[in-house]
């Protein structure tokens, strides 16, 4: 076997698909789509926020809705300045983050390790995974109730909600990940005779590191909307909180800002945990 040859067999499999690999498929599948490879994705995205930003302003200039339920751009923004002005936009948004940093590394750390023993131990996944795929359907809003009766409102609750939410995408690719490692791979460590910790540290891990690192992501993303979800229902102050308070005075411009600010919070975060996938797994790019 050529040297070639072996490289082929051994290069792991394209688990996380790098948005080069996505233009090639989507170019084959729809050869059209090359005439905008010219074009950078982050161009092409802002036509169409730029065309709903103008139909608002539209619909709120020539008042097609009422302005009590929908304000124009205009007051949403002037209301957001205001809000950072008076420091109490940061004052929710700093709440907000540190309840979803804290129940998001709560859930990660439970995440990797319930992820991990499932997927290095059989006898252990077969008594914990049918319980774990039932927990992963209920709700977050399904635990709600029940954790008022034991917890109460305080911070306890929301950290166990987020800590929720993040733990079952993360522990389930995890699992798959490392159950997913070809079997080719072991056979080489064996081959070349790796003990167990050798095994695990330069073969299993690093091929499941991109779903495990997938799952991250996605852990964070039901953080972040969890959050939202229990500042909205169970809270006193946050960003869901904001979004409330806006609501239940009718000031729509208060509730809109909040809304723009979790959007753009949340999308920023993700774009940090993907600038460090490209760190972490910057390594498979290189070698293979």
């Amino acid at each position: 076997m050529s040297t070639q040859q072996a490289a082929l067999e051994l290069s792991p499999p394209t688990q996380s698909a790098s948005p080069k690999s996505t233009h090639v498929v989507a170019a084959a599948v729809t050869p059209q789509l090359r005439f905008y490879d010219k074009w950078s994705p982050r161009w092409l995205a802002l036509p169409f926020p730029l065309f709903l930003l103008l139909l608002w302003y539209v619909a709120a200039r020539f008042e097609w809705v009422a302005p009590q339920v929908l304000p124009s751009p205009q007051a949403v923004l002037q209301t957001f300045i205001d809000l950072v002005a008076s420091g109490e936009m940061f004052d929710n948004l700093k709440i907000s983050l540190l309840r979803v940093l804290l129940g998001f590394g709560v859930g990660l750390v439970g995440g990797l390790l319930l992820g991990v023993a499932m997927g290095l131990s059989p006898v252990f996944k077969d008594y914990v995974y049918p319980l774990f795929k039932a927990f992963s359907q209920v709700p977050v809003l399904g635990w709600l109730p029940l954790l008022m009766l034991l917890v109460g409102i305080d911070e306890a609750l929301k950290i166990i909600l987020i800590s929720k939410a993040a733990l079952v995408p993360i522990a389930l690719n995890t699992y798959k990940g490392i159950e997913n490692v070809p079997a080719r791979y072991v056979e080489v460590a064996r081959v070349l005779k790796f003990s167990r910790w050798q095994l695990l540290w330069r073969v299993i891990f690093p091929a499941a590191l991109p779903p495990i690192w997938n799952g991250v992501r996605y852990g964070f993303t039901h953080a972040w909307l969890a959050l939202v979800v229990v500042e909205l229902l169970a809270s006193s102050e946050g960003l869901g909180y904001m979004i409330v308070f806006g609501r239940q005075l009718f000031q729509l411009d208060v509730v809109m800002a909040a809304v723009v600010v979790v959007g753009v919070v949340g999308y920023t975060l993700d774009q940090v945990l993907a600038r460090i996938e490209v760190v972490l797994l910057g390594w498979r790019r290189s070698g293979f």
